[in-house]
């Protein structure tokens, strides 16, 4: 279990506890994920259409541990959440040795807690949680808001592209 954690903050002092995510927290992960997209601006009903089928993927990944992070805890109320996944990649430059990366993702603080460390405490575990799996390379995609919180701990962009291509179905 982690360690408990103390801020003060200006409405007094919180209370937060750092737990590793369980297959319980899957309606709190798709919230999550939902308000994250929202607040960058997507679309209202891409995320419509994203619900379901992103809830029926995440359920088996979260009870065989695939999918797998933390949550952060006011008095028992979720406020904050990282998911993360080990990814299967060829070794490369940067991991000439490794076949894995890790993946950081869906990282969410609500909006009442932000700017008091939690979104750090956060991407500290999610490190060490790496760091004991041995992986030493980790990748994630930021929005804009959060760009700055991960390059102030280190975190660079890359020449990483993206493209969508239209699928019949």
């Amino acid at each position: 279990m982690w360690p408990l954690f103390y801020r003060g903050v200006e409405s007094g002092a919180i209370k937060v506890i750092t737990r590793k995510i369980a297959s319980s927290d899957i309606d709190l992960i798709c919230r999550h994920r939902e308000m994250m997209f929202s607040e960058a601006g997507r679309n209202p009903d891409d995320l419509l259409a994203m619900a379901g089928p992103f809830k029926d993927w995440l359920g088996p990944r979260l009870d065989n541990g695939t999918y797998f992070g933390f949550v952060i805890e006011d008095e028992g109320r979720a406020v904050a959440a990282v998911g993360l996944m080990e990814i299967d990649w060829p070794p490369h430059p940067l991991h000439p040795t490794e076949p894995r990366r890790g993946y950081v993702f869906n990282v969410y603080v609500e909006p009442g807690y932000r700017r008091r460390g939690i979104a750090q405490q956060l991407m500290q575990a999610a490190e060490q949680e790496f760091t004991a799996r041995g992986i030493g390379y980790l990748i994630l995609h930021a929005t804009t808001a959060g760009r700055p919180i991960y390059e102030r701990n280190g975190w660079v962009a890359t020449s990483e592209m993206a493209k969508v291509l239209s699928i019949k179905s």
